[in-house]
C-alpha cells in the first residue's frame, strides 16, 4: 500500500494517464463491437439477456423438461392483447370495435421479419383471436360443423353479438378469448422466442394507436414484462445512477466544500463501474437483470474509501500545511483498515460464484473485481490527484478552520454518542439484544415471492394491463402440467410388438400368421417409436385386406381388429375413466381459487361429443367408450386448426398437457397450485398411475427464485465465516473478529427482520442485498476497531480512547453514512421496482450499519473490557471517578 501511495505521489501525473487511458480503451473496447460489429469482428459484442429463465443453468432438469415439452406441444411463448370498452354497453361487441380487433389479428400475422436467414416474430398459424378460431356447431345428429367464428368483421349489432353466443358456446374459449363478463376480448399472439417481446409489441402498438373506437387496448404476458424490464433497465441505469451519484457529490461539498477536490472519489467510482462492466463484456458474459445492477452495488462501495482519505486528509491537512506529509500520515493510519474491508467485501461477493444461479455467479465475481478496482484507485488516484491540485485549491481548508473540533456541532454530536454508548453500556446492549430477538421473529414470518410483472410500477403499462386483463380473463399467467404413465412415459416400439404378438398370436389364422411374419421384419430395426411400429403394421394389413379375396377378408378384418385394439390400449388419453380422472383434476385446479380455468384433451372431448349429439348440454361430457372418445377427437381434426389437439396431446396419446390460467404470477400462488395438484394426485389414484410434472415460464419463474434464495443463505454463511477469518487474521484475535461482526449480525437481522413484520416479499433484489449489508458493516466496524485499537495503544486508558476514537474515526463513518445512505435515495424515484428496492435498502442498510457499529462497539468493549482491552473494568472507569 506504500508503496502504490508513495509513487503515485510522486508520479501523479503518470498514474492520472494511466487511469484515463484505461477508461477510454475500456469504453471503446465495450462500445466499439456494438457500434460498428463489422469494423471490429474480433471483439465481443455486449449482449443483453432479461430472460429470468437463464437464472438456471442450460443443463438443469426442469429447463431441459421444459423446453422439450415445449417442443414436443409445440408451443410458444405468447404476447397476450387484452381489449376492452367500459363506455359501451355490450363492451366490445359492437361492429367498430371488432373490426379493429379484426384488422389487429391480420396486422399480428404479418409482423415478422428476417435476421440472418431465420425468420422471427410472429407464428400467424397459431394465434389465437375470433377470426383464427372455429365456432363448433352441430349439424345433424351425428355431424359437427367447424366455421370460422368471425370470418369477416360484422356490419350489425346482432351480428356482433353472435360473435359473443357463438364463443360462449365454446368452453375452450370462455374466459380465454371472451371475458367471463361477456364484454371484453383477449388476443393470444404465439411468437418466435422471447427476445422478440419487446419488438413486436411495439410493432401492435403503432398499429392500436390508428385505432380510434374509444376501446382500451392492453398488452401484457410474461414475455413483454421481462423484455420490456431489459429496455427501461438500461434507460434506468442512465438516469438514475448519475442523479444518484450527483447527490452525492453535492453530500460530500457540503461536508469538504472543495469542488475540485470531491471530484476524485466520483473519478474512482466511474472508472470502477468502466472496468467492471468492460471485464463482464470482455468476457463474453451477457448484462443480465442481476448484472445491470453492477453499477449500482461497486458505485457506494467505490466511494466509501475515498470518503475516510478525504474526512482524515481534511481533518489533519491544517495541522502542517504540507499535501505530501498529509497524505503520508492518514494513509498509514488507513491503509490496512482499507485493504481489509476491500478483502472482506470481495470475499462477500465473490462468494456469489458457489450460487447454483449462474447470473447471480456472474454478479457476484464482477461486483468484487469492480470493488478490488475501486480500492487500487483509492490508494494511488486520489493521493496524486491531491497532488495534481494548485496550492490555491487549498486556501481555508480543513476542520481547524473551524476552531474546535469538539466544538462543531457534529463534533457535539459524536461525542454524545461515545458518552452515551460507554455510560450506558448495559442499556445499549440490552436493546440490541431485544431488537436481534423482535428481528428474528420477522424473519420467520418471511414469504419467498416474485413476480416479473411486478418489477413495473404500480401505475406502468404493464401493470396496468396486468390488472385489467386478470379481472376479466380467467388469468395471464401460463404453466403447464404434463400427465404421463408413472412407468416411463411412454411404451417403447419392443413392448408395443409383443403386444401386438400375442393378440395375433390367439387369432391362429393364416392373415394372422403373415402379419406375425411382417411384424418381425418391420419390429426388428433397432430404435423407433410405438407409433411408427403400428402405422407400417397397419398399412401392409390394409393393403392385404384390400387385395384379399372375400373368404380371406374376415381373417384380415380380425387382425386389423387386433392391431386396432393394442394401439387403445397404449393410447391411455383416449380411456374414459382416465379422461374423468383429468377432468375432476381440473374441477379440484378451479376450487383453489387461484386458477381461473385450465383446458385439456377432455374440453375438445367433451365439446364435440355434445355438438355430435345434436347441442344438446347434458351431452357435455366425457362418452362412455374409448371408440366413442377417438371419434370426438377425429372429428376435431376436420376443424381448421387440428394442430391444436397436439397441445394438449401427444399423437400417441401417452402423454397430455393441461393450460393451466393463474390470475397472478406470484411464485408463492404457483407454488400453492403446485401443491395442490400434487395433493389432489397422492389422495385421488388414477385408473392409470400416472406422474405429473409442471414447466411454463410462471413455474420456471419459482424454481429459480427458490434456488436463489438457497443458494444467496449458504453464499452468506460461506463469507459470513471467510470474512470472521480474515477478521481474526488482521486483529490477531478471534475476540476483536467477533465484535466486528456484531454491526453486520444486527443489521442483516434487524432488516431483514423488518421485511417480514411490514409483510413485503423477500424478491431477487433483497435476496442480494445481503451480500452488500455484509461489505458495508463490516467496513465500518474494521475502521473503527482498528482506530479503536491504535487510539488504546497510543493512550493507554479507555475513556481517552472514546474520546479519541469519537473524534476523526467517527466522523468519517459519519460522514459516510450520510453521504452514501442518503445519495442513494433518488433511485427511490426509479420507475422499476428492483431499483426502488435497492435505493431503499441501501439506504437503510448503511445508516443502520453506521449507527450500530457508533452505538454497539464501544458499548460491548465497555462491558467486556477484559476480553478486548486485557484490562480491568476499575481501570476503565477511573478517569470518570476522578
Amino acid at each position: 500500500m506504500n508503496v502504490l501511495t508513495r509513487h503515485a505521489v510522486e508520479h501523479p501525473r503518470l498514474f492520472m494517464w494511466v487511469v484515463a487511458v484505461f477508461s477510454v480503451l475500456t469504453i471503446g473496447f465495450v462500445a466499439a463491437p456494438t457500434l460498428a460489429p463489422d469494423a471490429f469482428p474480433a471483439l465481443q459484442a455486449l449482449k443483453v439477456d432479461t430472460d429470468p429463465e437463464n437464472m438456471l443453468a442450460d443443463d438443469e432438469l426442469v429447463r431441459v423438461f421444459h423446453n422439450a415439452m415445449k417442443a414436443e406441444f409445440d408451443l410458444h411463448d405468447l404476447i397476450i392483447v387484452g381489449i376492452v370498452q367500459p363506455g359501451h354497453p355490450e363492451g366490445v361487441f359492437n361492429p367498430r370495435t371488432l373490426a379493429n380487433v379484426h384488422a389487429l389479428a391480420e396486422f399480428a400475422d404479418g409482423v415478422r421479419w428476417t435476421d440472418d436467414g431465420e425468420t422471427r416474430g410472429v407464428i400467424g398459424i397459431d394465434i389465437i383471436a375470433p377470426s383464427t378460431v372455429d365456432s363448433i356447431e352441430q349439424a345433424g345428429l351425428g355431424a359437427v360443423s367447424f366455421s370460422w367464428l368471425m370470418p369477416d368483421p360484422p356490419e350489425t349489432q346482432e351480428a356482433a353479438l353472435a360473435v359473443r353466443t357463438k364463443a360462449a358456446n365454446i368452453p375452450m374459449l370462455r374466459g380465454t378469448l371472451v371475458s367471463g363478463d361477456g364484454l371484453a376480448i383477449a388476443l393470444y399472439v404465439p411468437i418466435t422466442s422471447k427476445d422478440v417481446s419487446y419488438r413486436v409489441a411495439s410493432r401492435l402498438r403503432e398499429k392500436i394507436a390508428e385505432f380510434d373506437d374509444g376501446a382500451e387496448y392492453h398488452i401484457t404476458g410474461l414475455p413483454v414484462a421481462q423484455d420490456q424490464f431489459g429496455v427501461e433497465m438500461f434507460v434506468q441505469m442512465a438516469i438514475s445512477a448519475p442523479a444518484a451519484m450527483l447527490l452525492i457529490f453535492v453530500l460530500m461539498w457540503l461536508f469538504f466544500r472543495r469542488t475540485s477536490l470531491i471530484a476524485s472519489p466520483m473519478i474512482v467510482a466511474v472508472v470502477s463501474v468502466i472496468g467492471a462492466m468492460g471485464a463482464l463484456v470482455a468476457t463474453g458474459h451477457t448484462v443480465h437483470i442481476m448484472s445491470s445492477m453492477i453499477p449500482i452495488f461497486v458505485m457506494p462501495i467505490a466511494v466509501l474509501d475515498a470518503v475516510h482519505i478525504l474526512s482524515d486528509f481534511y481533518d489533519r491537512y491544517p495541522a502542517s500545511r504540507d499535501r505530501r506529509e498529509t497524505i503520508a500520515r492518514v494513509m498509514h493510519e488507513l491503509w490496512q483498515p482499507m485493504l481489509f474491508t476491500t478483502l472482506t467485501t470481495c470475499a462477500g461477493f465473490a462468494s456469489l460464484a458457489v450460487a447454483p444461479v449462474p447470473p447471480v455467479q456472474v454478479f457476484g465475481l464482477f461486483v468484487a473485481v469492480g470493488v478490488f478496482l475501486a480500492w487500487l484507485l483509492t490508494v494511488t488516484l486520489i493521493p496524486a490527484y491531491i497532488m495534481l491540485l494548485p496550492e490555491r485549491s487549498f486556501q481555508g481548508f480543513g476542520l481547524a478552520t473551524a476552531g474546535n473540533a469538539g466544538a462543531t456541532p457534529l463534533g457535539r454530536l459524536l461525542g454524545a454518542v461515545g458518552r452515551s454508548a460507554t455510560a450506558r453500556a448495559g442499556v445499549v446492549v440490552s436493546l440490541l439484544a431485544a431488537a436481534i430477538v423482535i428481528a428474528i421473529y420477522g424473519i420467520s414470518r418471511i414469504e419467498i415471492n416474485d413476480n416479473p410483472v411486478k418489477w413495473f410500477a404500480p401505475d406502468h403499462e404493464i401493470r396496468v394491463a396486468d390488472a385489467a386483463l386478470n379481472e376479466r380473463f380467467a388469468g395471464t399467467y401460463l404453466a403447464y402440467l404434463v400427465l404421463q404413465p408413472q412407468e416411463d412415459g411412454a411404451e417403447d416400439a419392443a413392448t408395443v410388438a409383443a403386444r401386438l404378438r400375442t393378440a395375433l398370436t390367439r387369432l391362429g389364422s393364416e392373415a394372422s400368421l403373415a402379419t406375425l411374419a411382417r411384424l418381425d421384419t418391420v419390429s426388428a430395426p433397432p430404435g423407433g417409436s410405438p407409433a411408427d411400429l403400428i402405422d407400417t403394421l397397419a398399412a401392409w394389413t390394409g393393403a392385404e385386406q384390400d387385395a384379399a379375396s372375400d373368404e380371406e377378408w374376415e381373417d384380415w378384418e380380425e387382425v386389423a381388429l387386433a392391431i386396432a385394439s393394442v394401439q387403445q390400449q397404449g393410447e391411455i388419453f383416449k380411456r374414459p375413466d382416465v379422461l374423468r380422472f383429468v377432468e375432476r383434476l381440473q374441477a379440484h385446479l378451479v376450487s383453489t381459487g387461484l386458477v381461473g380455468k385450465s383446458s385439456a384433451v377432455t374440453d375438445i372431448v367433451k365439446t364435440v361429443h355434445r355438438e355430435l349429439l345434436l347441442g344438446e348440454e347434458e351431452e357435455f361430457r366425457i362418452p362412455d367408450t374409448p371408440a366413442a372418445v377417438a371419434q370426438t377427437l377425429i372429428t376435431f381434426e376436420s376443424s381448421h386448426r387440428p394442430q391444436d389437439l397436439y397441445k394438449l396431446v401427444t399423437p400417441d396419446f401417452r402423454k397430455a398437457n393441461l393450460w393451466v390460467q393463474l390470475k397472478s404470477g406470484d411464485n408463492k400462488d404457483m407454488d400453492a397450485v403446485a401443491g395442490a395438484v400434487a395433493a389432489f394426485m397422492a389422495a385421488n389414484p388414477a385408473p392409470v398411475a400416472l406422474e405429473h410434472r409442471w414447466f411454463g415460464l410462471t413455474y420456471i419463474n419459482t424454481v429459480w427464485q427458490k434456488r436463489m434464495v438457497s443458494g444467496m443463505l449458504n453464499a452468506f454463511l460461506g463469507s459470513f465465516a471467510i470474512v470472521l477469518i480474515l477478521m481474526a487474521v488482521l486483529f490477531r484475535s478471534v475476540a476483536w473478529a467477533a465484535l466486528s461482526m456484531a454491526p453486520l449480525s444486527v443489521t442483516i437481522a434487524v432488516i431483514y427482520g423488518a421485511i417480514g413484520l411490514t409483510g413485503r416479499f423477500y424478491d431477487m433484489p433483497i435476496a442480494v442485498l445481503s451480500s452488500l449489508s455484509l461489505g458495508l458493516a463490516v467496513d465500518y466496524a474494521i475502521h473503527f476497531n482498528a482506530r479503536t485499537r491504535e487510539a488504546f495503544a497510543r493512550v493507554g486508558n479507555w475513556p481517552d480512547t472514546v474520546t479519541a476514537v469519537f473524534g476523526e474515526p467517527a466522523r468519517a463513518i459519519f460522514r459516510n453514512v450520510v453521504i452514501i445512505g442518503t445519495g442513494f435515495l433518488p433511485l427511490v424515484l426509479a420507475p422499476l421496482v428492483p431499483y426502488q428496492t435497492v435505493g431503499v435498502f441501501i439506504s437503510a442498510i448503511l445508516v443502520l450499519a453506521g449507527v450500530s457499529t457508533l452505538f454497539a462497539l464501544p458499548a460491548i468493549i465497555t462491558l467486556f473490557p477484559r476480553v478486548f482491552l486485557k484490562t480491568k473494568h476499575a481501570v476503565l472507569n477511573e478517569r470518570h471517578a476522578s
